[in-house]
């Protein structure tokens, strides 16, 4: 099983590091969420955005960009421009899976293989929760994203990797079913 590769870099507008993470597949390495990828990890074939916000390094990694068709005019705005849009049940690169995850626009991704979640903002970690209220669009409530995340107890999660925070390396799914 190959692992992920996590990394952090400051990102200029938080002022904090923010996570990565880099994955190879049959398919070609794929990164996601990427913002400064160490030049050891080589280059990817694939980039995934679980999150407009997270365009980051994406549009200057020559690789083909994935995103859902909700992100493509945001990334556009964000100078990154999306190669391949895709819906919730397309196949993605390795084998990746995208989850609805209740934030307009924003989804999760499952790496099978590894058993692992990664997730942008929707999720944090240190102390693991739900994203505050205040990053939520109007008429959204926490609830919502409770409902939506559900379906992911499905999954056999050993592992959830977090955009923000330190990520849930064993008990994954009993860390997310606590949650909801």
């Amino acid at each position: 099983m190959p692992a992920i590769t996590r990394w952090t870099a400051l990102h200029d507008h938080w002022g904090k590091d923010v996570a990565s993470f880099a994955v190879p597949t049959a398919d070609g390495l794929v990164f996601l969420d990427p913002l400064d990828p160490p030049a050891e990890l080589g280059t990817p074939a694939h980039v995934l955005i679980t999150v407009f916000f997270h365009a980051r390094s994406a549009g200057s990694l020559g690789a083909r960009v994935w995103a859902p068709a909700s992100q493509v005019r945001r990334l556009k705005n964000r100078g990154v421009t999306v190669t391949d849009v895709f819906e919730l049940d397309d196949e993605l690169p390795g084998g990746i899976r995208a989850f609805e995850t209740g934030r307009l626009g924003e989804v999760l991704y499952w790496l099978p293989e590894q058993k692992a979640l990664i997730a942008g903002d929707v999720l944090l970690g240190s102390p693991f929760r739900l994203c505050p209220k205040s990053w939520l669009d109007q008429g959204t409530a926490q609830d919502d994203l409770r409902a939506a995340l559900r379906p992911l107890l499905e999954l056999p999660i050993e592992q959830i990797y977090l955009g923000h925070g330190d990520p849930v390396l064993a008990g994954g799914h009993d860390a997310l079913a606590a949650l909801l």
